[in-house]
């Protein structure tokens, strides 16, 4: 198993399956984030098909930058990069350009199970062992229509196939006002949140406190 931080722990008991596909949806923050665990115990990590997140944003969701590889377009032979990507790195995240054909969905997997890494696709993947999802989010810091945002609460709901098979679902903060992730410790109620921003990681194009990267 990959490790995963603490605020991920209850929805992904154990952490990340070795040789598995996880797909995390459009949230951009949440992909990064299950990331970062791996990366701080010590494995390489890589980033393709994402050109909108750079070093900062990485570092920020708490990657080692040292032990980070960002190809920002893999290209037309991208099945191949990610390949390659998962012969060397612990974890890849990967948001493909085209929706896989069934044979490449298999090629890819067949590759994360012989070196036993973890494929994260920020979107969908069809077949994959674990899949969560952003079903509400809501943001802090906005008054009587004025204020700055703070903080972003999320309801991530996380299930699968097999041992991840039962729903599970947790609001965390992410990020929270000092920007880390974390478990909601209270109830949302008398939070002082603001109004629902989207659902799935949407937020209406809001721009997101932490550095370098939009909000999805």
């Amino acid at each position: 198993m990959l490790p995963v931080l603490p605020a991920l722990r209850e929805l992904l008991p154990g952490g990340l399956q070795r040789g598995s596909v996880v797909a995390a949806g459009d949230c951009s923050l949440l992909c990064l984030v299950l990331a970062a665990g791996a990366s701080i115990a010590g494995g390489w990590c890589a980033i393709a098909g994402l050109p909108d997140l750079g070093v900062v944003a990485a570092a920020d969701a708490g990657l080692d930058p040292g032990r980070l590889l960002l190809i920002a377009d893999p290209g037309e032979g991208w099945p191949q990069v990610v390949a390659s990507l998962l012969d060397g790195c612990e974890l890849v995240l990967l948001r493909p350009p085209a929706r896989p054909s069934a044979q490449v969905r298999r090629r890819l997997e067949a590759v994360a199970r012989r070196h036993g890494g973890v494929l994260v696709v920020a979107g969908d993947w069809d077949g994959a062992q674990c899949r969560l999802i952003v079903a509400r989010q809501e943001w802090t810091g906005i008054g009587s229509g004025h204020g700055r945002l703070r903080a972003r609460l999320v309801q991530v709901v996380a299930d699968g196939r097999g041992a991840a098979a039962r729903p599970r679902a947790r609001w965390l903060w992410l990020p929270g006002p000092d920007g880390a992730v974390a478990v909601v410790a209270t109830g949302i109620g008398g939070l002082g949140i603001g109004g629902l921003a989207g659902r799935d990681g949407e937020t209406g194009g809001v721009a997101s406190p932490w550095r370098g990267m939009s909000a999805g």
